[in-house]
């Protein structure tokens, strides 16, 4: 694959993007970025089809910005949420994000000498702009009517709680972010999960109105089991990339025990193998599905790429008690 768009839709990551975004990466060299929200210490493995978004478009020369969200984390995003989240203290947040900043250095490469990865805070901008300043320069550009015809917005306004106008604001601060991205470095891409498309037309939507310039997004599919349920969340839990709150065995396990149903689209969302290595995994499936070939490989690769071959190793041996 020459094309990172090519390359994303044989791995079916790719779910919706606006027109203009395949002939864009087929041409030229872009910046882009996804939020990830620090509402908790680590990131789980629901984070996992971004962030492997994010380092996969940095295999193709692109370069990859990671939002840390310790501004808009203070405020909460209500996509796919049914109800208010509690609201993080400053310090919460920011021994969060140490966290995280840690876990995606796992992923990305910061010192790459072209198209080095970066991680920013968007509280560096959201923390100092004035309520007055917000109001004029970006709330003029957005209708109540809009922001109401919202799916994350619209589900919320359904239940008996609402929605606070606290997280009523949140498309606003995120397509802010969108905008101030667009000034400092140039990034005219955003990703991110497909709850997110409404929040990321309304940053290029914002970049359009006063910049004059194009912007693009792009959005993975949510993840989910073949039994309908959420990927991720097993019966003790989440399932976090910090080997402190999941052990690299357990972290094992998880993906050992992926349903033959589910196995080749996570080979091909999580792991780097190419399309043939994964059609011979996927034949494997087919005629001895008992050996759970394509299992083992899943979990030898990413827990290897997460936690390192040591406790792979590790882990290998535990299974095998």
């Amino acid at each position: 694959m020459t094309n990172i768009y090519d390359e994303f839709q044989w791995r079916g990551m790719l779910y919706e993007a606006t027109p203009e975004l395949r002939d864009v990466l087929a041409r030229e060299k872009v910046t882009a970025y996804i939020g990830f929200d620090p509402s908790a210490a680590s990131l789980h493995v629901g984070n996992l089809l971004p962030v492997m978004g994010l380092a996969r478009l940095q295999r193709f020369g692109h370069t990859p910005i990671a939002i840390a969200g310790g501004g808009t984390g203070l405020i909460g995003d209500p996509s796919g949420k049914t109800k208010e989240r509690q609201l993080l203290t400053h310090e919460q947040v920011e021994a969060n994000l140490e966290g995280i900043k840690e876990q995606l250095s796992r992923f990305l490469d910061f010192n790459a000498t072209n198209n080095p990865a970066r991680i920013v805070n968007n509280a560096e901008w959201l923390g100092p702009i004035t309520m007055m300043e917000f109001l004029r320069d970006v709330g003029k550009h957005f209708t109540v009517n809009n922001l109401l015809a919202k799916e994350a917005i619209k589900r919320r306004l359904e239940t008996d709680e609402g929605i606070s106008f606290t997280e009523f604001s949140y498309p606003l601060l995120q397509a802010y972010d969108y905008l101030v991205l667009y000034d400092r470095h140039q990034c005219t891409l955003q990703m991110g999960g497909s709850d997110q498309w409404g929040n990321i037309l309304a940053g290029i939507d914002l970049i359009r109105r006063l910049r004059s310039a194009r912007a693009h997004g792009l959005v993975f599919p949510l993840v989910t089991t073949a039994s309908g349920v959420k990927f991720g969340k097993t019966e003790a839990g989440a399932v976090w990339l910090d080997p402190k709150l999941t052990s690299p065995y357990r972290f094992y396990q998880f993906w050992l025990n992926t349903d033959d149903r589910d196995v080749i689209v996570y080979l091909k969302f999580f792991t780097w193998l190419s399309q043939e290595e994964i059609a011979d995994l996927e034949a494997s499936v087919r005629a001895e599905p008992e050996k759970r070939a394509a299992q083992r490989e899943l979990a030898r690769q990413v827990t290897a790429m997460l936690h390192g071959p040591t406790e792979l190793e590790k882990a290998l041996r535990a299974s095998e008690v």
